[in-house]
């Protein structure tokens, strides 16, 4: 990078040296940003805004009222079915923590090999994400759910039977009716070719299904897919967190076998920050509107219910199911392991 960008950034970090509760460092440096530049700010991650989170919740431990389960002398399984309601090959995992959608283009071909060989040696599910899926990832994964989303990059009917679940994506937590963007520079050869698109170039994906508009449509389309699927995979419906109560209601009355949760502190590979730190609810917020809404039909624990969206640790697991999750899916925490975010990637970090 020339020397004058990097002078004209340092300035830019520099600035804004006074500040207010309104006009923070950070909100200044993001106007003077927005006026030097001319462009808004696209990034990854999820929101930085401290949210209601798992953290602000406690388990009551077990001593005399309740008695504590001995491990070794009682029974305690970790796995769990879903998507018994009408598919005739639900899913049975080991364990309820399900790696969640991450495209191929946000993921680079060995991270998606890498995600795949976890989760079956963990007896999970991984998920493909937008863009298709890789020979990579359906080799190495033993029970791959496959992401039917706005954009159709790299959808593939054959890939639809080949996969163990289908997932139709309605929304995403860090973007709830809002689409994403794929940055040009991750954009190979190989993802040009799989999503039919020009090498280089900046895409932005589509922000809903373009076959269809509501609910009605909706269960138009999953009948769609279980006649192509012969009935055997589960249909998951993904839905970002905003009008969850409706949401969940739509989804199990159009026939869905899963409802996929999907909270404000999920992952974007890129989008607006002011859509990521402003549009949605969070995650602990969400989680009871779903349930309330499945125990209202009738259909908790009939229709499963996975939640994403910040899971970071096996107590964020156990607090999510005990609020009425059946399972749970993670995405950030996964890329982490990976070695995304890592110390050594410094110098790279800062090319962008």
């Amino acid at each position: 990078m020339s020397t004058e960008h990097d002078t004209t950034r340092g300035m830019v970090e520099r600035w804004g040296l006074q500040e207010s509760a309104s006009f923070d460092r950070h909100t200044i440096h993001n106007i003077q940003r927005a006026a030097a530049t001319g462009i808004y700010d696209i990034r990854g991650f999820g929101a930085k805004r401290h949210l209601p989170h798992f953290d602000d919740l406690l388990f009551l431990g077990a001593s005399m009222s309740r008695y504590p389960l001995e491990g070794y002398r009682e029974k305690c399984a970790t796995d769990v079915v879903l998507g018994d309601r009408f598919a005739s090959k639900p899913l049975h995992l080991d364990i309820p923590i399900t790696i969640a959608g991450m495209s191929f283009g946000a993921l680079s071909a060995n991270a998606k090999e890498a995600l795949g060989r976890g989760a079956s040696a963990a007896g999970t599910s991984t998920t493909t994400g937008d863009g298709g899926m890789t020979d990579e990832e359906r080799g190495q994964s033993r029970t791959l759910v496959y992401q039917y989303l706005p954009s159709r990059y790299g959808m593939n009917p054959d890939h639809l039977r080949m996969a163990d679940a289908i997932e139709i994506v309605l929304g995403q937590g860090a973007k709830p009716g809002g689409g994403g963007m794929l940055m040009g520079q991750k954009i190979s050869d190989r993802i040009a070719e799989m999503r039919t698109l020009p090498k280089g170039v900046d895409q932005r994906s589509a922000c809903r299904h373009p076959d269809w508009t509501g609910p009605d449509d909706l269960a138009i389309k999953i009948e769609e897919l279980r006649e192509i699927t012969d009935w055997e995979k589960p249909i998951y419906i993904k839905i970002g967190a905003s009008r969850t109560y409706y949401d969940v209601k739509l989804a199990v009355k159009s026939g869905a076998d899963v409802i996929v949760l999907d909270g404000m502190q999920g992952g974007t590979a890129a989008t607006q920050e002011v859509f990521i730190e402003h549009v949605g609810i969070p995650t602990l917020a969400a989680i009871p509107q779903a349930v309330q809404a499945l125990q209202e039909m009738d259909m908790h624990r009939k229709v499963q219910l996975i939640v994403s969206g910040g899971i970071r640790n096996g107590a964020d697991v156990a607090k999510a199911m005990a609020l009425g999750a059946d399972a749970v899916s993670i995405g950030t925490a996964a890329m982490i392991a990976l070695g995304c975010n890592h110390p050594r990637w410094e110098s790279q970090y800062h090319e962008i």
